[in-house]
């Protein structure tokens, strides 16, 4: 059941949807509003898709005609993808305008199969569904390479190399090295799922319907990034790797990260 605030923006969205011309021919709501979990400091993001590219300058004249005010662009403006940030009757509202072409290019990548897949059309002409329809195959070699993707990292090198991390003075290459092993024991827990990969935010919530995984997961990570004494940090992280390829098949990555894992976690141990 969608949250009263939920409800809220989804009428903002569609009011903006609505007021756009008929050359944006899919609007597609995003984010926390979409999913029905916006609390008070959600905003509202959109896909806009026209026939064909826009310029900057006419991505903000469209969102000036949807009602937009105090209008903004952030990311890499050399990008074909424009983006236009705004606010209707004070709410926060981020665009994203794709051409048709660049929609079909991107849909199923990053960040964007996920956002997608969960998306609800506000005006749509059939891209939306055939877009979802798609990404609801996720065929084994997919699940394999994401897998032995996020594993790569995990040996090559001397499983001692982790006790540099301990050092007093290293504490942001410790913090990279947690955050991204996170990120990768996230990357095979979704993967494993079959499931499009979210961001890290509201973690708890995202991983507790998944049937594989490692207990605890989200509380792990959280507790190994908030845990002040370096080598308990450590340990706790690589415990949670360990467990990860342990529930993953086997691959040439993975079965190396097993024995690698193994072996750091008894040196940080000791």
């Amino acid at each position: 059941m969608a949250t009263p605030r939920s409800e809220e923006l989804r009428v903002l969205a569609q009011r903006v949807a609505d007021a756009l011309p008929s050359e944006v021919i899919e609007v597609v709501l995003t984010g926390s509003v979409s999913r029905g979990v916006a609390d008070e400091v959600s905003d509202i993001e959109m896909l806009c898709v026209t026939e064909r590219p826009l310029s900057l300058e006419q991505a903000f004249e469209l969102a000036l005609g949807a009602g937009l005010d105090e209008r903004d662009s952030w990311g890499d403006p050399s990008t074909p993808t424009r983006r236009v940030f705004g606010y209707l009757d004070g709410e926060p509202v981020e665009t994203i305008w794709w051409s048709r072409e660049l929609a079909e290019e991107l849909f199923a990548g990053g960040g964007s199969a996920e956002a997608i897949a969960n998306g609800v059309a506000l005006r749509t002409s059939g891209l939306l569904a055939l877009w979802q329809e798609r990404l609801a195959d996720y065929p084994d070699e997919l699940v394999a390479g994401r897998v032995e993707k996020a594993a790569e990292r995990w040996g090559g090198f001397t499983p001692a190399g982790l006790l540099t991390l301990v050092r007093d003075d290293v504490a942001l290459a410790r913090m990279e090295w947690l955050v991204e092993s996170a990120q990768r024991v996230l990357a095979i827990v979704f993967a494993l799922n079959r499931v499009r990969q979210p961001t890290a935010k509201r973690l708890a919530a995202r991983v507790e319907p998944l049937a594989l995984k490692p207990e605890r997961l989200a509380e792990r990570i959280e507790e190994a990034l908030a845990e002040p004494d370096p080598r308990r940090a450590l340990r706790v992280m690589t415990e949670l790797q360990l467990d990860m390829v342990r529930l993953a098949p086997s691959g040439p990555n993975i079965d190396r990260a097993r024995t690698w894992l193994a072996e750091g976690l008894a040196l940080l141990q000791g």
